[in-house]
């Protein structure tokens, strides 16, 4: 099974790349916190890979984080999950606040992430929320304040450590969105601060 790539990107769309290593190309599908982060095409880059087979396909599914890949693992072994629903829900919810939900049993919160209904949600919270690792990877332990105005700013440069940003190079680019920013949730906080790293 193929675990890692390490090559050049060679492509670049929405939740898929094309990663160039010694020649050939594959293919790997990504959640949204991924793609952003991992570079523009003709950049060397490195993504840790879950092999998912089928009968009919072979699919590679990329991570920036060891954290991102263990929610993956952890959501596709949820009855009714599989690997298109863990993507979606890795795409709209940062992982901390998502172990967070689980952990407190906020099936609203999960609602909110598209694609996913309540019986899904609930399934995920049943399944889970004994099953959860300790924050890993650098990771900030999930808390009842997460995402809180008053935590925000740390919060959002941990997250962005995690994902392979040095938090001098970031923190301005962190305090201009925050400071123009009129919602104060995480998630809409991170995903308008990595379109900004990236040049979106």
């Amino acid at each position: 099974m193929i675990a890692h790539l390490a090559g050049t990107l060679r492509e670049k769309h929405l939740q898929r790349l094309i990663v160039d290593v010694g020649g050939v190309g594959y293919e790997v599908i990504v959640p949204l916190s991924t793609m952003y982060a991992i570079g523009e095409p003709g950049a060397r880059v490195e993504v840790r890979i879950h092999t998912h087979v089928r009968e009919d396909a072979l699919q590679l599914y990329g991570f920036a984080t060891p954290l991102e890949q263990l929610l993956f693992e952890k959501l596709i072994a949820v009855s009714g999950i599989g690997p298109k629903v863990a993507l979606s829900i890795l795409s709209g919810i940062e992982p901390a606040e998502l172990m967070r939900a689980i952990r407190t049993s906020d099936v609203a919160r999960l609602t909110r992430i598209p694609g996913v209904g309540k019986k899904t949600a609930e399934r995920v919270v049943l399944e889970l929320k004994d099953r959860l690792p300790p924050a890993i990877g650098g990771a900030p332990e999930p808390t009842e304040s997460m995402g809180e105005p008053d935590d925000v700013r740390t919060d959002l440069l941990s997250a962005l450590s995690n994902l392979g940003y040095q938090r001098g190079a970031v923190e301005k680019t962190v305090d201009k969105v925050l400071g123009s920013a009129e919602d104060r949730s995480f998630e809409p906080l991170l995903r308008a601060i990595l379109k900004q790293l990236v040049g979106r």
